[in-house]
């Protein structure tokens, strides 16, 4: 058995992301959508990595650190990225469970450090650290363009100047359907070249 399949076996089944997910290392997540949870667990971040089913729900001091950094409007949220990371020393009354922290997010420009309470009556400061943004996360507007950019391409340089562009966007969930229009369209614009080039042959 390869380390992936270990891995794999070892994935907690859930409806959340959770610190055992992260045992491996630290994770760079893209959000794709934040939305309301329960009253234990009001917020739920749904990200490209993990998928709707299983958003990352973070507790008190993480949705505080979310609220001093990119502050209250959480449509904005989408596109931005987090590192997410396993903390060992969570407790839960007076066991350590482990819990995700956020090392590292996109949008800010320098070192922050807010200060979170640790036990009653105690304070420390949680620092997190900026992330590069990367490419702008696709809109599904914008990859119907490019759907429809990539067929009514008629030369390989049209598709060439396609594919520079889309490296320059976070494709997504979009990332396979546009690869197989581009191949497929490439496809039809060499195979006329190729006829052309198999009839000449013929001829001589």
């Amino acid at each position: 058995m390869t380390a992936p399949d270990l891995a794999a076996a070892a994935a907690p089944r859930s409806d959340q992301l959770n610190a055992d997910d992260l045992i491996g290392g630290p994770r760079t997540v893209t959000i794709t959508e934040v939305r309301r949870g329960n009253s234990e667990q009001p917020v739920e971040i749904v990200t490209e990595e993990f998928g709707p089913s299983r958003p990352y729900k973070p507790g008190k001091s993480m949705i505080r650190v979310l609220l001093a950094t990119w502050g209250p409007e959480a449509s904005t949220y989408t596109g931005r990225k987090l590192m997410l990371y396993r903390d060992p020393e969570i407790t839960f009354g007076r066991d350590k469970v482990g819990g995700i922290r956020i090392s590292a997010m996109s949008h800010i420009d320098k070192r922050m450090s807010i200060p979170l309470t640790v036990t009653r009556g105690r304070r420390a400061p949680f620092v997190v650290e900026p992330l590069p943004a990367g490419p702008q996360l696709i809109t599904d507007d914008q990859a119907d363009d490019f759907a429809r950019r990539i067929l009514e391409a008629a030369t390989i340089d049209a598709l060439n100047t396609i594919a520079a562009d889309l490296k320059t966007w976070d494709l997504g969930g979009h990332r396979q359907r546009l690869g197989t229009a581009w191949t497929a369209r490439k496809n039809e614009i060499e195979q006329p070249v190729q006829g052309a080039i198999d009839d000449q042959e013929q001829a001589s």
